[in-house]
C-alpha cells in the first residue's frame, strides 16, 4: 500500500524503498510537498518526485537504478572528437532558469511535460539555496543543450536534460562528469534507463545496492571548490 504523505509536514519520514511497488516500478508515495527540506531527504534515500498535470506529487524509487560512476565515463571517439573541436562553449550555474525550462519543453514523443511550474519553481528555489546546479552548453551566443540536478555529499543527483544541437547535452554532461571527478565525486545518478546515458557509460545496479553507496556517499563532502566559480 502506498504512503499518503502529509503535505503539512515536510519533515515526515519517507517509507522504506523496499516497500515501493514494481507495477508501475517504483512508487513510493503519494502526496506531501515539493520543500527544500522534503525534496533532499528524498535524494538522501533515493526517492524522487516525478508526476504530470492530472497527478498528485507522486514519490518514486526504481529498481534497477541507473548510474554513472564519474571516473568510469565512456567517451565514444566520435564524441572525443567533438570535444576537440570546443564546438560548444561550457558554464555552470550560469542559466539555471534556462535550462530546466528548456527541460520542461515537451519531446518529440510526448505531448505534455513532468516539469510543472511548481517543479520547475522548487528546483530554482534549490539552486537559489545552493543545492540544484546546472551545466550548460552554447554555440554562438545561445543556449543548446544543458542538464541540471542536485549535490549532496559526494553524489549528484541528476534530473533532467536537454539539446537543441546535436551531440551539446552529452558534451555537457561529458563536461560534468570529469569535473565532478576532479571535485570528488563518486557517483553520479541517473535514476532509470535511456540509450542516451547508456552510451555514455551508465549502468544499472540493484536498487538495495544503490542504497548502499548512498549511505556512504553521502557522509562525506567533496572538495572545497566545488560549485565555487
Amino acid at each position: 500500500m502506498l504512503t499518503l504523505l502529509d503535505p503539512d509536514r515536510a519533515d515526515q519520514a519517507f517509507p522504506s524503498i523496499s516497500t515501493a511497488l514494481t507495477d508501475p516500478d517504483g512508487l513510493l508515495a503519494v502526496g506531501g510537498c515539493l520543500s527544500t527540506q522534503r525534496i533532499i531527504n528524498a535524494y538522501q534515500q533515493g526517492i524522487f518526485p516525478w508526476y504530470s498535470d492530472e497527478d498528485p506529487i507522486l514519490w518514486w524509487s526504481p529498481n534497477p537504478r541507473l548510474v554513472v560512476f564519474p571516473d568510469q565515463l565512456h567517451v565514444s571517439k566520435s564524441l572525443q572528437k567533438t570535444q576537440r573541436k570546443q564546438t560548444f562553449q561550457l558554464s555552470f550555474d550560469t542559466a539555471f532558469a534556462d535550462v530546466i525550462q528548456a527541460c520542461s519543453m515537451p519531446r518529440a514523443q510526448d505531448s505534455g511535460t513532468w516539469l510543472l511550474p511548481e517543479m520547475q519553481a522548487a528546483y530554482i528555489r534549490l539552486h537559489e539555496e545552493g543545492h540544484a546546479h546546472s551545466m550548460e552548453a552554447w554555440f554562438q551566443g545561445e543556449l543548446v543543450g544543458g542538464l541540471y540536478g542536485i549535490a549532496i555529499g559526494r553524489v549528484f543527483f541528476g534530473e533532467s536534460m536537454f539539446h537543441t544541437k546535436t551531440d551539446a547535452s552529452k558534451i555537457a554532461f561529458v563536461a560534468l562528469a570529469q569535473q565532478l571527478t576532479e571535485w570528488g565525486y563518486q557517483l553520479i545518478d541517473c535514476q532509470v534507463h535511456t540509450d542516451h546515458l547508456a552510451s555514455l557509460g551508465a549502468e544499472e545496479m540493484p536498487r538495495s545496492d544503490f542504497a548502499i553507496l548512498l549511505r556512504r556517499f553521502l557522509q562525506n563532502k567533496p572538495h572545497a571548490t566545488a560549485w565555487q566559480k
